[in-house]
């Protein structure tokens, strides 16, 4: 399979759409087999879901007691109409939008966040993570008939920043209205960029905030945008963005694609394997891990790339990666020291007879098929989470924010991620160069870039090993890697949503600090 057909493959697995065990991708540009179970949800164009114009923009206003404060703001519910060069409407954007009423728009920062897929909506991010209420998931994992009751956030960032939350096209109630060439446009890696810059340039000019500090805040495939989103903005529409929050992001799909042969992504997912062992008996911590990774990009590299056939080297890796990860000696020798994310979901568990997460291995649910070689199975995580996100976010539009759209709301739409253009030629997209060349474009830009220990779907190894090769860019440390408890969507534990907003406000007030003093 070449490069090119591969890549979606890859895109899909390792973000918002994680297939289920025994899945196949099928062998064609920009497509794959749907998750079983959300085929028939997911399938739906934009433009034959919804035929209903979009409501007019909704402003209501809001008082929340949080402890030790209380928050008085405005809600915005709307959307934002592009349009080609001629005029013709292109897409219409849906957004969120909460600012403060006792804070000076000129100075107040504003941070945009998206989330991933392609094909999430930004409700993750919203309701589960900064946003002014919270759908609370007590714990990692959540179950499908839990209550999509909302309850004022603690953690939201709104203490320190306003906040507009951005659908793209074809997620939340978002569409495209343009016909099949802009659904095209749209559903590729540039088109998607332009859309959002054109979206972010749109809000400012007609809120009149083009004087704020300006912040972004994206998640999975959202944190591979926004270094491609802040040097767009830089080079097209004269927006500079203060700090970058990155959340699970992947840099470099390459470095997820490099075929069986290749040993870079056993290398990068080996930490979070140990991680899920020493969470079983505590806290986890980079220290704890310090001999996992020093081992994963040193001599367990060597030995990888030694060969199958040096039967040393693979009796080293064998009996090194089963007693990091705890996982079989029998499987590990059986596999030569190469685990993948599937083989852990359906291993780690096996004599209990449950499957466990990939976006946080501690979320385990039983497994359907126990008795099969394979097993097809919907994630603990992911699809968990999906009916009392989505009942919730639309109680919310609909009741708190009184914003009542027609049609459906695409929480998780994958027939976007299946129709995805990734680019031609034979390497696959990339954002660490746009963020190498927005660091060293703006001496004060900061970035913040978060992972969970547990997650296997984008491991926080992988981002350390990648920003590595970042030269120093000034006097100045600027970029952090910050790794929580927990997993792909870390911030559903209380304990590291707190962490996660204490490490980011410290990043707006260095940020505004260092524009201050420009």
């Amino acid at each position: 399979m070449t490069r090119a057909l591969r890549l979606p493959l890859y895109a899909a697995l390792m973000l918002s759409l994680a297939l289920p065990l025994g899945a196949n991708a099928q062998e064609q540009g920009g497509g794959r087999e749907q998750a079983q179970g959300q085929q028939e949800a997911r399938r739906p164009r934009p433009e034959a879901r919804d035929a209903q114009a979009l409501p007019a923009e909704s402003v209501t206003r809001h008082t929340l007691q949080l402890p030790g404060r209380t928050l008085s703001f405005t809600a915005t519910a709307g959307h934002l109409t592009l349009a080609d060069q001629q005029g013709a409407p292109q897409a219409e954007i849906g957004f969120v939008a909460y600012t403060r009423d006792d804070a000076d728009p000129a100075t107040r920062p504003v941070t945009f966040a998206v989330n991933g897929g392609p094909g999430a909506s930004s409700a993750y991010l919203h309701l589960l993570a900064i946003g002014p209420w919270q759908l609370p998931l007590g714990g990692p994992g959540i179950s499908p008939s839990a209550s999509s009751t909302l309850v004022p956030n603690a953690e939201t960032w709104l203490d320190f920043t306003d906040l507009v939350f951005i659908d793209p096209p074809g997620t939340g109630y978002s569409r495209v209205v343009g016909g099949d060439q802009a659904r095209e446009r749209f559903y590729s890696v540039q088109g998607d960029i332009d859309g959002l810059a054109a979206a972010t340039m749109r809000w400012l000019k007609e809120k009149n905030r083009l004087t704020s500090p300006k912040f972004f805040v994206g998640e999975s495939y959202g944190g591979f945008r926004g270094p491609l989103l802040a040097q767009k903005l830089q080079s097209d529409q004269g927006i500079g963005f203060s700090g970058l929050v990155l959340v699970s992001p992947v840099f470099d799909f390459d470095w997820l694609d490099q075929g069986s042969g290749a040993p870079w992504t056993n290398a990068a997912l080996l930490p979070s394997l140990a991680a899920e062992k020493l969470s079983r008996e505590g806290p986890v911590s980079r220290d704890k891990l310090q001999e996992a990774e020093t081992y994963a990009s040193g001599e367990y590299l060597v030995d990888l790339m030694r060969g199958l056939q040096d039967k040393q080297a693979v009796e080293r890796v064998s009996r090194r990666v089963a007693d990091l990860s705890g996982l079989n000696p029998e499987l590990t020798r059986r596999l030569a020291g190469r685990i993948d994310m599937r083989t852990v979901q359906r291993e780690l568990r096996r004599d209990s007879s449950q499957v466990v997460s990939a976006y946080d291995t501690n979320v385990a649910i039983a497994d359907p098929n126990p008795t099969s070689q394979s097993s097809r199975f919907e994630d603990p995580v992911l699809d968990g989470m999906t009916a009392p996100l989505t009942s919730a976010i639309i109680q919310h539009l609909t009741q708190t924010l009184n914003y009542k759209a027609e049609g459906r709301y695409n929480l998780l739409n994958g027939s976007i991620n299946g129709a995805w253009r990734w680019g031609g030629g034979r390497n696959g997209p990339e954002s660490l160069e746009e963020l190498r060349q927005a660091l060293s474009l703006d001496g004060n830009l900061r970035v913040l870039v978060a992972h969970g220990f547990t997650d296997l779907v984008t491991p926080y190894y992988a981002s350390q090993l990648l920003l590595n090769q970042l030269p120093e860019l000034g006097p100045q440390k600027r970029v952090a890697l910050a790794v929580y408890e927990g997993g792909h969507m870390f911030y559903s534990r209380q304990a590291s949503r707190q962490a996660f907003k204490a490490d980011v406000q410290r990043l707006f007030e260095e940020a505004l600090r260092a524009r201050a003093a420009d």
